[in-house]
């Protein structure tokens, strides 16, 4: 069991659920939380941003990555869209196992 917490966020709420159902769907992801809109400022080209978005935090297993990355950047508008895997090193164990059983057989078709 390796889990990891993938970060990410989208423009649209519509998208989002897109991207959350199809991760459940295929048993790439245990569970998706769709945050609350956001405003994010940044710097992006020598200049500076403010948008709205909405964060996304995807329960998984280290193995899935490759392929929540790949659909990430297919259903994103941005042309660097920010996506981060985070270690978890740690949680109730039942949870943990949990993400593992839930993701255990992926279905990428």
């Amino acid at each position: 069991m390796d889990p990891i917490l993938v970060i990410t966020n989208f423009p649209d709420k519509t998208t989002a659920l897109e991207l959350a159902e199809k991760l459940i769907s295929k048993k790439l992801a245990a569970c998706v939380n769709l945050q609350a809109e956001c405003t994010s400022i940044y710097r992006w080209q020598d200049k500076i941003e403010s948008t709205s978005e909405l964060p996304v935090c995807i329960k998984t297993l280290t193995k899935h990555y490759p392929e929540i990355e790949r659909i990430i950047k297919e259903k994103h508008p941005d042309e660097l869209p920010e996506i981060i895997s985070v270690s978890i090193n740690g949680g109730l164990p039942a949870y943990l196992q949990w993400i593992s059983d839930e993701t255990a057989t992926s279905n990428k078709n």
